[in-house]
């Protein structure tokens, strides 16, 4: 059995926007939602600027009830939730009856880390011999599987309900695993996606690793430039992206819309070998896992007119394209119309690959290519690949026929997907 798969709803909960209708009017109109966070330079943080979901009580009253909230820490699970909830929603399905798990629906949902403010809460407590005090959520909210868990049980889930971490490339590998199970006949639907807690516990590491820009506090806005030659790091950020998949029969039968089909991806690692590192990517192993994806979707490079790429505004965005362009046997004008969203949210960790994918798949239904933000002074190495005019620095009307979207994480680790507008 080998069933067709379609995305039939979005979710997202990110910087510069919350729902699908806020969010995608950030996209297109290059909204930023990176900010100064004075927190970091109360902490000696050399980047106090990071990029986070505002969510405020009315929108938490939306998707918790007062049980729920009780205790809630675990800002990935907040953000997870939401963007989950608002998925399944937007697919026209809703939670299965109280007493009967929906057996034909699972959940694919990723993190990095998970609940880290509820385990500084832990520890503190525990350091005083104040055990008890932890309340009865705190290992819910610290497993890995507590998202996947957490949706499941919310919206009733009874096939695979499991969540997967690879760092960079976690939402979009969650996206490829509920797709061969839909594809292999063992679900006819999967909300898939990937979440990320914000806060100084999670971006510290990041800033002891002088990755991140540190001439741009005062100038949040203007801090992620990918493919830029004034790139000077990436910029933290968090939140959630969601996306219910389905098969094409399923989708069919109830009448649902369809955002996109997806024709078939590929995961792979570089083994951290050749010039491949925990931080680093092996650059034949990413051509390797484009062309493979390719492959896998059963299309030809040249059926590509649209990369949304990782790109993350360092020195690596040209070995980056260098990959692309050479995995896709394309360069100059004949490569396809790229740009990168770090520029409008920054780079949201584990969460990047999952709202990275939500903007993708928007750019379908609103007939658009965005533009790529901080992006007016070219990198000349990228040059050598790809025509200017196929980076836009603002977003353009554009029937976008068949997308690549690919993320690569820290490992050495490497994941890419095609879809095709249906």
């Amino acid at each position: 059995m080998s069933n067709r798969v379609v995305i039939t709803g979005l979710g997202v909960c990110a910087p510069n926007g919350i729902g699908l209708d806020e969010f995608t009017a950030s996209m297109q109109e290059g909204i930023s939602g990176i900010r100064y966070v004075p927190q970091l330079k109360e902490l000696n943080f050399s980047c106090q600027i990071a990029s986070k979901p505002i969510v405020n009580d009315a929108v938490l009253n939306k998707y918790f009830n007062s049980l729920e909230l009780k205790g809630l820490q675990s800002t990935g699970i907040i953000y997870g939730v939401i963007a989950g909830s608002q998925a399944w929603s937007d697919a026209g399905l809703h939670p299965s009856e109280e007493n009967r798990p929906d057996w034909d629906s699972g959940v694919v949902f990723g993190s990095g880390t998970l609940g880290v403010d509820k385990f500084h809460e832990a520890i503190h407590n525990i350091d005083k011999g104040q055990v008890r005090r932890l309340g009865s959520t705190a290992v819910a909210q610290t497993m890995s599987s507590g998202i996947s868990a957490f949706l499941g049980g919310k919206l009733g889930c009874g096939n695979q309900v499991t969540s997967n971490s690879s760092a960079c490339s976690t939402g979009t590998e969650a996206l490829l695993m509920g797709y061969e199970r839909i594809k292999n006949g063992q679900a006819k639907r999967m909300l898939v996606g990937s979440t990320s807690d914000s806060g100084p516990y999670v971006w510290g590491g990041f800033d002891a690793l002088r990755i991140l820009p540190r001439t741009y506090n005062n100038q949040p806005e203007k801090a992620s430039r990918p493919m830029s030659a004034s790139a000077a790091g990436l910029v933290p950020g968090s939140g959630a992206g969601a996306l219910v998949l389905e098969s094409l029969e399923s989708a069919l039968q109830r009448g649902a819309n369809i955002y996109a089909e997806v024709l078939g991806g590929h995961v792979n690692s570089g083994g951290q070998r050749g010039e491949g590192s925990m931080t680093a990517p092996n650059s034949e192993s990413v051509q390797r896992c484009i062309a493979q994806a390719v492959s896998n979707a059963g299309i030809e490079t040249n059926d590509i007119d649209t990369i949304n790429g990782h790109l993350t505004a360092t020195t690596k965005d040209p070995v980056e394209i260098s990959n692309w362009s050479q995995a896709l046997g394309r360069s100059g004008k004949d490569f396809p119309f790229i740009n990168s969203f770090k520029g409008h949210f920054g780079h949201c960790l584990a969460a990047s690959g999952s709202i990275e994918l939500v903007a993708s798949i928007l750019q379908m239904r609103e007939n658009k290519f965005f533009g790529t933000v901080n992006c007016e002074d070219l990198h000349p190495e990228i040059e050598k690949w790809v025509h200017p005019s196929k980076i836009p620095t603002q977003t353009m009307d554009y029937s976008v026929q068949v997308l690549a979207k690919a993320s690569f994480g820290f490992g050495d680790v490497n994941a890419c997907t095609i879809f095709k507008r249906f």
